[in-house]
């Protein structure tokens, strides 16, 4: 079992949770939370260089991931290992989150929203789906996985779930104070970072969460679609 947590955050790809929650998990661990995180794949297929073989990409891609983790103060971070670009909305793979979650125990789960429309990455869609399925209701019901039960995985009510990349924004996190915070740690992707070729990144993300944040009352934020799940 592992030590539970607050917050579990559940993604497809190293830098997924840089992108979309950082800052906010950034301010969750200052203000005494824990989280964890927990990636469906280790984005070994994410290189436009031919030369880089999918197993050299993989370990280069932990490395990153476990060094962002680091910088913002993350408990743990756990790589399921699924191969990138093949997750699927299969039962194998909803009772491996059940598991997880029932393991984490945690009072927010955090992941991809899988309703955003036209381009997203299937990674992404899929795995949004998949967790929110078994956030609700399976990792809640005790009938759901009886053999679960028998290994000891007790059932958990999740209390909230919060989406990122969504277009239906209903919450936003003020990311000011930590935007630093967030930086650095997508920084630390630096395998991803070169791919996008910019002259300035800090001023590319700085431009890219004002504008998220222009309907907000804020300078610089996240963006979520947030669901308080029935007790």
């Amino acid at each position: 079992m592992k030590a539970p947590v607050d917050i579990l955050v559940i993604t497809a790809h190293p830098d997924d949770a840089e992108y979309g929650v950082a800052g906010t998990v950034a301010l969750w661990i200052r203000e005494g939370r824990s989280v964890a995180y927990v990636l469906c794949t280790s984005g070994e297929k994410g290189t436009s260089d031919r030369t880089l073989t999918p197993e050299k990409l993989a370990v280069i891609r932990e490395q990153e991931q476990r060094a962002a983790a680091e910088i913002l103060g993350v408990r743990e971070v756990d790589f399921l290992r699924y191969p990138d670009q093949s997750i699927e909305d299969t039962p194998e793979l909803r009772k491996h989150i059940v598991q997880i979650i029932r393991a984490y125990r945690p009072h927010t789960v955090v992941t991809t929203d899988p309703y955003r429309r036209y381009v997203w990455h299937r990674d992404h869609r899929n795995i949004g789906q998949v967790v929110l399925d078994a956030a609700f209701p399976f990792a809640r019901d005790h009938g759901a996985y009886p053999d679960l039960l028998e290994m000891g995985y007790e059932p958990h009510k999740i209390k909230e779930l919060w989406f990122f990349g969504t277009e239906d924004i209903n919450h936003y996190s003020d990311i000011e104070e930590t935007f630093d915070l967030k930086l650095a740690a997508l920084k630390c992707h630096a395998s991803q970072m070169r791919e996008l070729e910019l002259e300035n990144l800090d001023e590319w993300m700085r431009a890219r969460y004002r504008n998220l944040a222009k309907d907000s009352e804020y300078e610089l934020a996240e963006a979520f679609h947030r669901v308080k799940l029935p007790g």
